[in-house]
């Protein structure tokens, strides 16, 4: 299953004979990603009822990196609340003691799933939909926590490419996760067709979906970022070994 870093699913707990033409989450979430630092606590999550007129009710939980639901080394509070129409609140992502047993270096992966639950309808013939989203969260040992400088150079620019046949392989020697989820054969091109977002665990290692030939010697690849930002990163070849750098004013 492809590394997206937002993933929706319908639940359907209803009848109708009408086809569904579109559907739009009531329930929504602040981010595209959550970074628990070990140096933390809890970490807070903004939710909102973007539905103006119905309440809902909003149901949290957290998922492992084999997508099994889990209750520690992090929990989710309330896991369970309610929304009034229009209304804002917040979810708390708290740590357990088990925490202490997570690697400590190197970052972790779990999920964060948030259920939109509507009110009941005595309409006949109703469809209703409950749209479930879920985000990547990553726990982040103190040991690994960056500070804010503006100069501090980011981890996704030590990633490598190798030609290995028809294919390049992307390495990952850090200890933090990077999700790639664009190409391009040159920095202002289109995006290359068939390309399959990729997620490197630490220190890992992937072959990328489309062909060393297509990509050519000079690849573009986007990563997504702590901010749900993505720069490029553009990559030199020589012998099959790929280097990359920054691409200025990237987005």
């Amino acid at each position: 299953m492809p590394w997206f870093d937002l993933k929706k699913s319908l639940l359907v707990i209803g009848l109708s004979l009408l086809a569904l033409e579109s559907v739009h989450a009531a329930i929504a979430l602040d981010r595209t990603r959550i970074i628990f630092n070990g140096s933390e606590k809890s970490v807070s999550v903004g939710i909102s009822n973007q539905n103006p007129q119905l309440p809902y009710l909003a149901q949290a939980w957290l998922e492992n990196d084999k997508e099994e639901k889990i209750g520690g080394p992090l929990t989710v509070l309330p896991p369970v609340q309610r929304l009034e129409a229009g209304a804002r609140s917040q979810v708390k992502i708290q740590r357990l003691a088990q925490v202490g047993q997570l690697p400590q270096d190197r970052e972790s992966l779990f999920y964060f799933n948030l259920r939109e639950i509507p009110p009941r309808t005595d309409k006949p013939n109703a469809l209703q939909i409950a749209l479930q989203t879920r985000i990547k969260l990553f726990y982040r040992p103190e040991a690994l926590v960056r500070g804010g400088g503006q100069n501090q150079v980011p981890w996704q620019e030590q990633l490598t490419l190798s030609r290995e046949g028809e294919r390049y392989v992307a390495h990952n020697p850090t200890a933090y996760y990077v999700t790639l989820v664009d190409a391009q054969v040159r920095v202002g091109g289109a995006s290359v067709a068939d390309f399959q977002p990729v997620m490197l665990a630490p220190w890992g290692r992937q072959e990328l979906s489309v062909g060393a030939r297509t990509l050519g010697n000079t690849p573009v690849l986007t990563y997504v970022n702590d901010f749900g930002g993505r720069p490029q990163l553009e990559f030199r070849c020589t012998a099959g070994q790929c280097l990359a750098r920054p691409v200025a004013d990237a987005s």
